[in-house]
C-alpha cells in the first residue's frame, strides 16, 4: 500500500470520530440557541396582546437590553477557549481558577451595568425614539429587567464553562426549564394578577436568577476550590473588549442596514425585516456547528496537539458547508412560496423572492465564517477577531452606500452589501486559520496571563 494510501486509511476514523462528535456538540448547542430567543418571543406575544403603546416600549426597551448584554459576550465566548485549554492540558485546578474568576467577574460588571442601565433608561428610550405612553412603558420595562443583568452574565458564565467542559447537554436543559416556567410566570403576572407591562418583565427576572442559580449549581464541580484573580480577570475584560468591538461592527451592519431599507419604502423594510428574522434563524444552525469548534481547538491546543486543531476547524468548515447546502436549497425551493407565507402585499413578495435567493447564496460565506469564526475564538484570537470586525465593515459599505444615494437599487442592493461582508469574513477567515498566525499565541489569553 502507498504512503498516501496508508495516511488517508488512518486519518478516515479521526475525521469520521470528529464528525461524530462535533455533530453531538452540536445539536445540544443548536437546541439552546434556538431556545433563548423564545425569551423575547414569549415577552413579544404576551406583551403585544396588551396594547401596541406597550408592544412599542418593549421593541426599545429590548433592543437597549440585547446592545447592552451583547456588549458582555466575552464571559460566554472568551471563558470557553480558556477553560477547554485548561482542561485539555490536564490543568483542572487552573480551570476551575478560570471559573471562579469569570463569576466574581459577572458580579463586577453585573451589578454597576444593572444600576447605570436603570438610572439612564428614561433618557435611552427617548433617544431611541419613545415617547409619551410608549416612553413610559420602555422605562418601566428596562428599569425592572435591569435587576435580572447579573444574572443574565452569570448564565453566559454558565454556558462558557460548560462549553468548555463539552457539556451542552445541562445548559440545553436548564434552558429549556426556564422558558416553559417564563411562559407559565407570564400568564400569571400579566393575565391573571393584572401586573400589565411590569409583570412580564418581573416574570422574567425571576426566570432568570432560578437559571443562574441552576447554573451555579452546575458549576460547583468545576468552580469548587477555585481562586479569583485580579489578574485573571483584568485578562478577561482586556478579551472583553475585542469581543465587544466585533459585536459592535456587526450590529453596524445591521441596523445601517435596516436604517437604508427604511429610507427606500416601506414594502423594502417590510422585506428587509423578513429577510433578517430569516437570516438570524438560518444562523443558529451554523453557529451551533461554530460552537464545539471552540472548545475542540482549545482543548487539543491545551494538549499541544496542533494538528488535531487544525482538523477540528477544517471539519467544522466542511460540516458547516454541507449545512449551508441544504439550507440554500430550501431557500431556492421556497423562494416563490415563503413570500406568501410573510406577507399578502404583492409588492413585498416580488422584493422577498429575489431577497431569498440572495441570502441562499449568502449560507456559503456565512458557512465558512461562522466555521473559523469558533475555530478562532478557540485559538484565543479574539484581539483579531475585533479589529478585522470593523475592517470587515470595507465589503459591506460601498454597496450600501449606493443603495442610500440610489435606492432604485433596493432590496438587491442591500443585501449585496451583506453578501459582499459575508463573503468578506469568510475569505480573511479562512486564511488567518491556514496561514496559521494564531499558533504563536501558544494558548488563550487568559491561560496565558494568569
Amino acid at each position: 500500500m502507498t504512503r498516501l494510501g496508508r495516511d488517508s486509511d488512518t486519518r478516515d476514523p479521526v475525521r469520521r470520530e470528529l464528525d461524530r462528535r462535533i455533530i453531538a456538540l452540536a445539536i445540544p448547542a443548536l437546541g439552546t440557541l434556538a431556545i433563548e430567543p423564545v425569551y423575547i418571543l414569549v415577552d413579544t406575544a404576551i406583551v403585544g396582546r396588551l396594547g401596541t403603546a406597550q408592544l412599542g416600549g418593549l421593541a426599545i426597551a429590548s433592543t437597549i437590553l440585547l446592545t447592552v448584554i451583547s456588549l458582555t459576550a466575552s464571559l460566554e465566548y472568551g471563558v470557553t477557549p480558556s477553560v477547554a485549554f485548561a482542561h485539555g492540558a490536564g490543568r483542572e485546578e487552573e480551570a476551575r481558577d478560570i471559573a471562579a474568576s469569570a463569576l466574581r467577574l459577572a458580579l463586577f460588571i453585573g451589578l454597576p451595568m444593572a444600576a447605570a442601565v436603570a438610572a439612564a433608561a428614561h433618557p435611552l428610550a427617548w433617544l431611541l425614539g419613545g415617547r409619551g405612553d410608549v416612553l413610559r412603558y420602555a422605562t418601566t420595562y428596562l428599569r425592572i429587567s435591569c435587576v435580572g443583568l447579573p444574572f443574565v452574565l452569570v448564565t453566559y458564565v454558565g454556558h462558557g464553562v460548560m462549553r468548555g467542559v463539552n457539556d451542552l447537554r445541562r445548559p440545553l436543559q436548564i434552558v429549556l426549564v426556564a422558558n416553559v416556567v417564563n411562559v407559565v410566570l407570564e400568564i400569571v403576572a400579566v393575565y391573571v394578577m393584572h401586573l400589565g407591562i411590569a409583570g412580564s418583565a418581573w416574570s422574567t427576572v425571576v426566570v432568570q436568577a432560578g437559571a443562574a442559580m441552576l447554573f451555579l449549581r452546575v458549576l460547583q464541580p468545576h468552580r469548587a476550590g477555585g481562586r479569583p484573580t485580579r489578574q485573571r480577570m483584568r485578562s478577561m475584560l482586556r478579551s472583553g473588549v475585542h469581543f465587544a468591538l466585533r459585536s459592535l461592527a456587526m450590529f453596524a451592519v445591521w441596523n445601517t442596514a435596516t436604517a437604508v431599507a427604511a429610507r427606500v419604502d416601506t414594502p423594502t423594510l417590510a422585506a428587509h425585516q423578513v429577510l433578517t428574522q430569516l437570516f438570524m434563524f438560518l444562523a443558529l444552525m451554523l453557529d451551533a456547528l461554530a460552537i464545539p469548534a471552540q472548545s475542540l481547538v482549545a482543548g487539543a491546543l491545551g494538549a499541544d496537539d496542533t494538528e488535531r486543531a487544525l482538523l477540528v476547524g477544517r471539519t467544522s468548515n466542511r460540516l458547516s458547508l454541507w449545512c449551508a447546502i441544504l439550507l440554500a436549497a430550501a431557500l431556492a425551493g421556497l423562494s416563490p412560496v415563503l413570500p406568501h407565507v410573510f406577507s399578502g402585499d404583492p409588492a413585498v413578495h416580488s422584493r422577498l423572492t429575489a431577497g431569498l435567493l440572495i441570502l441562499a447564496v449568502m449560507q456559503f460565506p456565512g458557512a465558512i465564517a461562522f466555521a473559523f469564526d469558533g475555530a478562532l475564538i478557540g485559538a484565543g484570537d479574539e484581539r483579531w477577531l475585533g479589529r478585522q470586525a470593523v475592517l470587515n465593515l470595507v465589503g459591506f459599505a460601498p454597496l450600501a452606500l449606493a443603495t442610500f444615494f440610489a435606492p432604485r437599487l433596493g432590496l438587491a442592493g442591500l443585501w449585496g452589501a451583506q453578501l459582499m461582508w459575508m463573503t468578506m469574513r469568510a475569505i480573511v477567515n479562512w486564511r488567518r486559520w491556514e496561514s496559521r498566525p494564531w499558533l504563536r499565541k501558544e494558548q488563550p489569553r487568559e491561560v496565558a496571563n494568569a
